[in-house]
Protein backbone atom coordinates (compact mmCIF):
# COMPACT_ATOMS: atom_id res chain seq x y z
CA UNK A 1 0.00 0.00 0.00
CA UNK A 2 1.35 3.03 -0.42
CA UNK A 3 2.38 6.20 1.62
CA UNK A 4 -0.45 8.52 -0.14
CA UNK A 5 -3.35 5.71 0.59
CA UNK A 6 -2.30 4.49 3.90
CA UNK A 7 -4.52 6.17 6.66
CA UNK A 8 -2.15 8.98 8.84
CA UNK A 9 -1.73 9.75 12.73
CA UNK A 10 -0.17 12.30 14.23
CA UNK A 11 0.93 11.53 17.94
CA UNK A 12 2.23 13.86 20.02
CA UNK A 13 4.29 13.06 23.57
CA UNK A 14 5.47 10.06 21.15
CA UNK A 15 9.53 9.51 22.43
CA UNK A 16 8.86 7.43 25.47
CA UNK A 17 5.72 5.41 27.34
CA UNK A 18 1.93 5.59 25.97
CA UNK A 19 2.95 7.92 22.74
CA UNK A 20 5.43 5.43 21.76
CA UNK A 21 3.56 2.21 22.72
CA UNK A 22 1.15 4.15 19.90
CA UNK A 23 3.25 4.87 17.97
CA UNK A 24 4.73 1.15 17.40
CA UNK A 25 1.01 -0.32 17.49
CA UNK A 26 0.16 1.83 14.92
CA UNK A 27 3.18 1.45 12.72
CA UNK A 28 2.06 -2.28 13.19
CA UNK A 29 -1.75 -2.06 11.40
CA UNK A 30 -0.15 -0.04 8.76
CA UNK A 31 -1.17 3.41 9.47
CA UNK A 32 1.50 6.42 8.53
CA UNK A 33 2.91 7.24 11.25
CA UNK A 34 3.79 11.28 12.41
CA UNK A 35 5.66 10.40 15.86
CA UNK A 36 5.98 13.70 17.77
CA UNK A 37 7.91 15.29 20.79
CA UNK A 38 9.80 17.91 21.84
CA UNK A 39 12.89 16.37 21.51
CA UNK A 40 12.11 13.45 18.75
CA UNK A 41 14.17 10.19 18.16
CA UNK A 42 15.75 8.65 15.17
CA UNK A 43 13.38 7.33 13.28
CA UNK A 44 14.68 3.90 13.41
CA UNK A 45 14.00 3.70 17.23
CA UNK A 46 9.95 2.05 16.54
CA UNK A 47 11.42 -0.54 13.97
CA UNK A 48 12.94 -0.76 10.38
CA UNK A 49 9.34 0.83 8.53
CA UNK A 50 10.79 4.55 8.24
CA UNK A 51 9.24 5.13 5.30
CA UNK A 52 5.34 5.35 7.03
CA UNK A 53 7.03 7.09 9.63
CA UNK A 54 8.10 11.13 10.30
CA UNK A 55 9.61 11.67 13.48
CA UNK A 56 9.38 15.07 14.06
CA UNK A 57 9.64 18.33 16.45
CA UNK A 58 6.61 19.44 18.09
CA UNK A 59 5.98 21.31 21.15
CA UNK A 60 2.52 21.55 22.17
CA UNK A 61 3.53 25.06 23.96
CA UNK A 62 4.36 26.10 20.53
CA UNK A 63 1.96 27.22 17.97
CA UNK A 64 4.35 27.49 15.16
CA UNK A 65 5.37 24.26 15.97
CA UNK A 66 2.41 22.50 15.67
CA UNK A 67 1.84 24.02 12.67
CA UNK A 68 5.17 23.20 11.41
CA UNK A 69 4.77 19.35 12.34
CA UNK A 70 1.20 19.34 10.82
CA UNK A 71 2.68 20.71 7.76
CA UNK A 72 5.01 18.26 7.16
CA UNK A 73 2.80 15.47 8.41
CA UNK A 74 0.58 17.02 4.70
CA UNK A 75 3.74 17.61 2.94
CA UNK A 76 5.15 13.41 3.92
CA UNK A 77 2.05 11.57 3.64
CA UNK A 78 -0.75 14.13 1.85
CA UNK A 79 -3.31 13.62 4.49
CA UNK A 80 -4.31 13.36 8.28
CA UNK A 81 -6.84 10.81 9.63
CA UNK A 82 -6.44 10.68 13.60
CA UNK A 83 -4.38 12.75 16.06
CA UNK A 84 -4.07 11.04 19.47
CA UNK A 85 -3.08 13.70 22.09
CA UNK A 86 -0.94 12.32 23.94
CA UNK A 87 1.68 14.63 25.41
CA UNK A 88 1.92 16.26 29.12
CA UNK A 89 3.31 16.51 32.24
CA UNK A 90 2.23 15.48 34.97
CA UNK A 91 3.33 16.83 39.09
CA UNK A 92 3.46 15.24 42.31
CA UNK A 93 3.24 18.70 44.67
CA UNK A 94 1.56 19.88 48.26
CA UNK A 95 -0.75 22.29 46.61
CA UNK A 96 -0.28 24.70 49.91
CA UNK A 97 3.34 24.90 48.69
CA UNK A 98 3.09 25.04 44.54
CA UNK A 99 3.98 28.12 43.72
CA UNK A 100 1.00 29.58 40.86
CA UNK A 101 3.54 29.45 38.21
CA UNK A 102 4.28 25.72 38.65
CA UNK A 103 0.15 25.25 38.41
CA UNK A 104 0.14 28.14 35.31
CA UNK A 105 2.97 26.04 33.62
CA UNK A 106 1.14 22.39 33.94
CA UNK A 107 -2.36 23.80 32.67
CA UNK A 108 -0.33 25.20 29.48
CA UNK A 109 1.04 21.76 29.11
CA UNK A 110 -1.43 19.94 29.92
CA UNK A 111 -4.98 21.68 28.77
CA UNK A 112 -3.80 24.63 26.62
CA UNK A 113 -1.34 22.90 24.78
CA UNK A 114 -3.69 19.61 23.85
CA UNK A 115 -6.62 22.69 23.24
CA UNK A 116 -3.67 24.20 20.41
CA UNK A 117 -2.97 20.81 19.01
CA UNK A 118 -6.97 20.19 18.79
CA UNK A 119 -7.24 23.77 17.43
CA UNK A 120 -5.13 23.46 14.87
CA UNK A 121 -5.98 20.04 13.70
CA UNK A 122 -10.11 20.17 13.65
CA UNK A 123 -10.14 22.20 10.49
CA UNK A 124 -7.46 19.63 8.25
CA UNK A 125 -9.82 16.69 9.59
CA UNK A 126 -13.11 18.55 9.48
CA UNK A 127 -12.38 19.36 5.50
CA UNK A 128 -11.92 15.23 5.06
CA UNK A 129 -15.48 14.77 6.28
CA UNK A 130 -13.81 12.61 8.91
CA UNK A 131 -11.26 11.96 11.17
CA UNK A 132 -10.57 10.56 15.28
CA UNK A 133 -9.57 13.13 17.76
CA UNK A 134 -7.91 10.58 20.87
CA UNK A 135 -7.12 12.41 23.44
CA UNK A 136 -5.61 10.71 26.76
CA UNK A 137 -6.55 11.80 30.27
CA UNK A 138 -5.61 10.18 33.54
CA UNK A 139 -7.30 8.10 36.35
CA UNK A 140 -6.38 11.28 38.29
CA UNK A 141 -9.13 13.22 36.70
CA UNK A 142 -12.05 10.57 38.19
CA UNK A 143 -9.79 8.96 41.39
CA UNK A 144 -9.08 11.93 43.61
CA UNK A 145 -5.59 11.34 45.60
CA UNK A 146 -3.01 13.06 47.42
CA UNK A 147 -0.43 15.14 46.11
CA UNK A 148 -2.19 15.12 42.48
CA UNK A 149 -4.76 18.17 43.36
CA UNK A 150 -3.10 20.68 40.42
CA UNK A 151 -2.34 17.53 38.05
CA UNK A 152 -5.94 16.27 38.75
CA UNK A 153 -7.76 19.52 37.69
CA UNK A 154 -5.43 19.64 34.80
CA UNK A 155 -7.26 15.92 34.21
CA UNK A 156 -10.87 17.66 35.07
CA UNK A 157 -10.35 20.09 32.04
CA UNK A 158 -9.12 17.78 29.46
CA UNK A 159 -11.70 15.25 29.87
CA UNK A 160 -14.59 18.34 30.20
CA UNK A 161 -13.66 19.89 27.16
CA UNK A 162 -12.80 16.81 25.10
CA UNK A 163 -16.73 15.58 26.20
CA UNK A 164 -18.44 19.36 25.10
CA UNK A 165 -15.86 19.28 21.98
CA UNK A 166 -17.22 15.57 20.50
CA UNK A 167 -20.35 17.30 19.82
CA UNK A 168 -18.93 20.48 18.01
CA UNK A 169 -16.89 18.19 16.27
CA UNK A 170 -19.27 15.49 15.39
CA UNK A 171 -21.37 17.46 13.28
CA UNK A 172 -18.31 18.01 11.04
CA UNK A 173 -17.85 14.22 10.19
CA UNK A 174 -15.14 14.34 12.98
CA UNK A 175 -15.21 11.79 15.73
CA UNK A 176 -13.62 13.01 19.55
CA UNK A 177 -12.42 9.82 22.00
CA UNK A 178 -11.04 10.53 25.47
CA UNK A 179 -8.81 7.52 26.74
Amino acid sequence: MSTQTRKTVLITGSSSGFGKATAALFLDRGWNVVATARRPAPEGRLGPDTEHLLSCALDITNPESIQAALRDALVRFGRLDCVVNNAGAGLFSVFESTPMATVRALFETNVFGMMQVTQAALPILAARGSGSLITISSGAAIVPEPLLSVYSATKFAVEGFTESLRYEAAARGVSVKLV
